[in-house]
């Protein structure tokens, strides 16, 4: 992960051009920046499928968190897999300024920041607050952003690869753009945007009343191995009452001959029998 991170902040650098395969740019320099667009699809498999083979094996509990996480990785892979499109300078010359480009751009970027954001949010809510969101109305916020959110994108793929170009406010300002059989995905696409808002509202009344009302939060309510949940939530002053004694590192999961899945990393060696 060390080497695929370093790899990627490094290609990070020499891919900026891919933006401007359109722009005149010589043909012979655009290849240079197609191969290293191309490369940095690399490492990022790599963390992908290292983040995949986390969960091999493992007792999962399909919990709000847990779903904002699995669904992190479909889009982003999603975004990942037709970003190679865009980066070859045959294929951008047509899909730039498409809602191809606008698919792919959703699909890289809502991932990072909204779906990591709840995420994070349900997952350290407990901690924050000590109080635990309600988790039935944490999937149906779940379900109700992530189903939208690809009724919204998908189909601007479909767009896109019908030459639909971005940034038309009004299409009965180019009615050579309007392409009339593509309305009802236009449609269908808009309706799913105001589903996906309304459902918002789910989250933002889950949060303020399980905040004040929801059930106390346990220590570790995830069954979590690090040390921040071995404390009470939200964390005391000082966090810690004694310094806590570290017995193993933050990742032994599913560790042979140990009944529990996980194993905290302040539990000592005799909590294995």
């Amino acid at each position: 992960m060390v080497y695929a991170t370093a790899s990627i902040a490094f290609l990070s650098f020499i891919v900026w051009a891919h933006h401007q395969f359109i722009a005149g740019i010589d043909p012979r320099v655009a290849n240079v920046f197609v191969v290293t667009t191309v490369l940095i699809s690399i490492p990022l498999a790599e963390m992908m499928f290292s983040y995949i083979a986390t969960l091999y094996g493992g007792s999962i509990e399909f919990k709000t968190p847990m779903l904002w996480a699995l669904s992190f990785l479909a889009a982003f892979l999603i975004g990942g897999v037709t970003g190679i499109y865009l980066g070859a300078s045959a294929l951008d010359i047509y899909f730039h300024d498409s809602y191809f480009v606008l698919a792919h751009f959703h699909y890289t970027f809502f991932p990072i920041t909204i779906i990591g954001m709840f995420a994070a949010l349900t997952y350290w809510f407990p901690k924050m607050f000590g109080r635990m969101m309600n988790e039935t109305l944490g999937k149906i916020h779940f379900w109700g952003t992530f189903i939208p959110f690809n009724c919204i994108f998908l189909p601007l793929f479909l767009l896109g690869l019908a030459g639909q170009n971005r940034r038309v406010y009004n299409f009965q300002n180019y009615p050579d753009l309007a392409r009339q059989e593509l309305q009802d995905i236009r449609i269908f696409a808009t309706v799913s945007l105001i589903v996906l808002l309304l459902f918002q509202f789910v989250f933002i009344y889950n949060f303020f009343v399980s905040m004040f009302k929801g059930e106390k939060a346990p220590n570790n309510p995830w069954n979590a191995n690090t040390l921040e949940w071995s404390i009470p939530s939200p964390p005391p002053h000082g966090n810690f009452k004694s310094f806590p004694t570290v017995y193993r590192g933050a990742y032994e999961y599913s560790v042979p001959g140990r009944e529990m899945d996980y194993w905290p990393q302040n539990e000592p060696p005799e909590g294995n029998k």
